[in-house]
């Protein structure tokens, strides 16, 4: 007995010096990413996101190490343990004749523990010759940045092998670190989801995109139902309503983002509605030759600039890019109601200029403006505008706004006259349940104020100057999601009041414009102002590229304004000059609107 296990104890120190040899062996043939993503799988991290930056050659080689040790220690406690046998071995007794003695066991055993000790001795020596050449590695090896991610950090289910998650943890592992030795900084605002906000697309991933250009694709089709019924079919005072009783495309927009090389540039297309309706708003291609309204006509977006690595990235664009003043954007996919309130819909889609997008922080954007001028693609008169952005998210569920301008001359032909104007908001998602049937609820407040002064006018009260000639306006919208997103519901409405009407939007009256103005409705100084609206949404959104939307809009205001039975058009069309006077006519406006909104957005 006392051979077998002997025996048995030198083949488990054959076993475990082959292990030990094989581990070594497997060390010096595993590559240094290799390396590093089986370390980074078990290296605890404090926070998402942190960079670890170790030696993971050097730790292998250390631990390898370390195994041997632990290995030659335990081969050579179970040799000490059978030594004890030897002693506690007792000869059977006279009488028991189960195991006799046999010759060869007295004479092997020494045998065998010589054999054993100089197992043992081999295998020391050729420990420290492994240590000694694994030291002399250490001092040329190059450390490694390790980025753990919500993957690479979390353990995988149990149901999953540990094998079958290497490709998701080599997903973990950058490149080595940059030049310069600095660590990468977190992308502007990256650190939550967005989509929920009013004013920002929904769509979490674009439908195609590459290493130069990332396309975008917009449509927008509608179905107006007025309940005033105009003989015309002609809607006045909104900037996304036009007609009514028809399948009308609002705005069919191609185009998308350039990038390469740290050079931007996006343009977007405006066919439909919006080709005709914006630039009818604008009164700056007055002044001067070259027709601006028509070079712009079907251009709802274009510039180019360069993305400076700065900072957390700083940005410089020239052209016409969309402004955000009044919260909700020009795009009806990417808000929550289809018609906006006055506070946005009366105030610019877009400016004509040059921005400069800073980001200090991932938190923070500060924006500064040089712009032609208020929603304008050229100058009103000699003094273009300024302005700005400062957009602060703390956190996942908080995001704060606020829009300035200032010192332009936005009243066409009346120079001195200077227009202010401060626009802030504020988004907050209050309740986020994914697993539940109400699984999201947030609500926007935007509050605006603004004057102009000088050129016959007051900013604060009528006086020899001129009279009051201000804005002040507020719109409040609660949104609610159900079943993981797939339903929508927002209500909301707003008010404003705005003495001498000079940002309240001109109805069609005659194919009136807001270079021509009209008598019909007129916006003198002085002339007084007074609107408020709400609204009921519903959205069906199967997929994130589309929207089904059905919405009930009242408006009303202090003076006729709103289309009504009678329409805004002469008979037998416009008549005259754009805004005329038609002798005999006039047109049919009423105080109030109530109208259906039902329509189809998507966007790729």
């Amino acid at each position: 007995m006392k051979l077998v296990f002997t025996f048995l104890c030198a083949g488990a120190v054959l076993f475990m010096l082959r292990v030990l040899i094989a581990l070594l062996t497997e060390n010096k043939s595993l590559s240094p990413r290799s390396l590093t993503i089986y370390f980074a799988k078990f290296n605890p991290v404090q926070r998402r996101g942190e960079l670890v930056v170790m030696n993971s050659k050097n730790y292998a080689q250390k631990s390898a190490v370390e195994t041997g040790k632990r290995a030659a220690l335990v081969v050579i406690a179970a040799t000490l343990l059978t030594l004890p046998l030897h002693g506690q071995h007792t000869p059977n007794a006279p009488g028991d004749t189960s195991a006799s003695p046999k010759p060869q066991t007295s004479t092997a055993s020494p045998q065998s523990e010589q054999e054993i000790v100089q197992e043992l001795a081999a295998m020391k020596k050729r420990i420290e010759q492994l240590e000694l050449a694994l030291k002399q590695h250490e001092a040329a090896e190059q450390p490694i940045t390790v980025v753990p991610t919500a993957k690479a950090t979390a353990p995988p289910p149990p149901s999953t092998p540990a094998a079958s998650a290497a490709p998701t943890e080599a997903e973990a592992v950058l490149p080595r670190e940059s030049p310069s030795g600095k660590q990468p900084k977190e992308a502007p605002f990256a650190f939550a989801d967005w989509t929920w906000l009013n004013g920002n697309a929904r769509t979490k991933t674009p439908a195609f995109d590459s290493k130069f250009f990332t396309p975008e694709i917009r449509a927008d089709v509608d179905y107006i139902y007025d309940l005033n019924h105009p003989k015309d079919d002609t809607i006045g005072g909104s900037s996304e309503v036009f007609r009514s009783n028809e399948v009308q495309v609002t705005q069919l927009g191609v185009g998308g983002d350039f990038h390469f090389d740290n050079v931007r540039a996006r343009v977007m297309t405006q066919f439909g509605m919006y080709s005709t309706t914006t630039p009818r708003n604008d009164a700056s291609p007055a002044r001067g030759q070259w027709d601006l309204a028509d070079a712009y006509r079907y251009v709802s977006e274009a510039y180019g600039g360069y993305h400076f690595d700065a900072l957390h990235g700083i940005n410089v664009d020239a052209g016409i890019f969309v402004s955000y003043i009044g919260l909700f954007s020009y795009y009806n996919f990417d808000n929550w109601a289809y018609q906006p309130s006055y506070v946005s819909s009366n105030t610019p889609w877009f400016f004509n200029g040059v921005r400069v997008q800073i980001f200090p922080t991932a938190h923070l954007k500060i924006e500064p403006w040089f712009v032609n001028g208020w929603q304008s693609y050229g100058r009103f008169n000699g003094r273009p505008g300024v302005g700005g952005q400062i957009l602060w998210r703390p956190n996942g569920w908080l995001s704060v706004l606020g829009n300035q301008y200032a010192l332009g001359e936005d009243a066409l032909n009346t120079p001195g006259r200077v227009r202010y104007h401060t626009d802030d908001s504020v988004e907050m998602k209050y309740y986020d349940h994914p697993e539940r049937l109400l699984d999201k609820a947030a609500f926007s407040l935007t509050g605006d104020m603004g004057c102009e002064h000088g050129g016959g006018v007051s900013c604060d009260t009528n006086s020899r100057k001129g009279p009051k000639q201000d804005f002040l306006g507020f719109m409040l919208y609660n949104r609610l999601w159900f079943h993981k997103d797939l339903y929508g519901f927002t209500l909301g409405g707003g008010k404003i009041n705005n003495p001498g009407r000079y940002l309240v939007l001109l109805p069609p009256i005659n194919g009136a414009t807001a270079t021509s103005g009209t008598p019909y409705f007129t916006e003198n100084p002085g002339d007084p102002y007074k609107a408020w609206d709400m609204s009921g949404t519903f959205d069906y959104m199967p997929s994130q590229y589309i929207t089904f939307r059905w919405e009930f809009d009242h408006r009303a205001a202090n003076v006729p304004y709103f289309s009504g039975k009678g329409g805004i058009t002469p008979p037998g069309g416009n008549t005259g000059a754009p805004g005329s006077t038609v002798p005999g006519w006039s047109p049919d406006l009423v105080k109030d609107e109530n109208r259906f909104d039902l329509a189809i957005l998507v966007k790729f």
